[in-house]
């Protein structure tokens, strides 16, 4: 059996969830693991999955001739140039979201991976989720008709440490460009214009670095339909992910998951548990199936179910929505990058 050789770049959170699920992977060999902060700790987790190099040296990955695959788990900075240099040693590339937060660089990324003739899969891992995935089959098969409403809300159970906040771009391009992509996978359509507001409730050092916690965007697509994308950074009782899609003939809406289904109904009140509490425990299916799919593209020579391009569309819209919430305005998507050069807001 033809097992596709992998090597993984940034051994944080989210670069030991995919190892433990690659590994779940029969036709998946992990080669090795590069981390900066490589050290004895990583190397002790490493030899428990019985991966043999442990590295701070990226490019060791990237050139080792048993490597087909190399999975980008490094802060967004690094993806760009990561990307392009995987793209000319000939390996398929699996990238974290966002590729980067330049529309132009992330272009130019996309770019080297077409010359290169290489496959490159994002990291919308919600795609893959068992909700939503079933919303945009009903969406898709005409089962609601024309979509003319599709509602999304995406509110975390904590905010993120400040420190966090200072590189994360924001919350339009790094909480809600998940919900972007959401948005285009459940319609079926393009997001042509947004209108994007935001406030800080929560913790006034958001302001401070130029971010909200707190967002409400309104969306127009190309097939006609309207959206509305909710975001908070702090729902207090848990992690909250909602869909709807409303049609010319029926809705189909899909509610949060709980740890059990069980509903307590007393004189006093009726209760059940709090929504999963937060991605790790809500998306655990869905980042094991984008991964089983990502290695079943290459092994079959297949396309990925979640392309460069489709990254490169939901930062434009996040974009959008960034310069839509300094210049009090909607803002097509169309116009945002050429908005960009001419202000300085963003």
């Amino acid at each position: 059996m033809k097992k596709i050789r992998i090597g993984i770049i940034g051994a944080g959170r989210i670069g030991k969830i995919h190892a433990d699920n690659l590994l779940r992977n029969p036709q998946v060999e992990i080669v090795a693991v590069s981390d900066l902060f490589a050290g004895p700790e990583l190397e002790a987790w490493a030899a428990e999955r019985n991966i043999a190099i442990v590295t701070k040296d990226s490019n060791e990955l990237i050139h080792h001739s048993d490597i087909d695959a190399i999975f980008i788990c490094s802060s967004t900075d690094t993806h760009v140039p990561l990307i392009g240099q995987a793209a000319r040693a000939g390996k398929h590339i699996f990238c974290e979201k966002p590729i980067s937060m330049d529309i132009t660089k992330t272009e130019s990324a996309i770019d080297e991976v077409k010359k290169a003739g290489v496959k490159l899969q994002i990291g919308f891992n919600r795609r893959f989720d068992h909700n939503f995935k079933r919303v945009q089959e009903v969406v898709q098969g005409g089962g609601i008709g024309d979509p003319h409403i599709i509602k999304i809300t995406s509110r975390d159970p904590n905010p993120p440490h400040i420190d966090y906040v200072k590189v994360s771009g924001g919350i339009f391009m790094d909480m809600m460009i998940h919900d972007f992509d959401m948005a285009r996978f459940v319609s079926g359509s393009e997001v042509e214009e947004v209108y994007a507001v935001g406030n800080v409730l929560i913790n006034p050092d958001f302001a401070q670095h130029g971010d909200v916690d707190t967002a409400v965007v309104t969306l127009r697509f190309a097939n006609g339909a309207l959206g509305v994308i909710d975001n908070s950074r702090q729902a207090v009782y848990g992690y909250d992910q909602r869909v709807e899609v409303f049609g010319s003939k029926g809705s189909v809406v899909v509610a949060n998951d709980h740890p059990n289904t069980a509903v307590i109904s007393t004189a006093d009140a009726i209760v059940s548990d709090k929504p999963l509490h937060f991605f790790l425990e809500r998306y655990q299916a869905a980042y094991i199936e984008e991964t089983q799919m990502f290695i079943d593209a290459i092994l079959h020579d297949k396309c990925v179910p979640v392309s460069g391009d489709d990254g490169v569309q939901a930062e434009r819209i996040a974009l959008a929505a960034k310069l839509s919430s300094r210049l009090g305005r909607p803002v097509k998507v169309s116009e945002a990058l050429e908005l960009l050069k001419q202000t300085s807001v963003v």
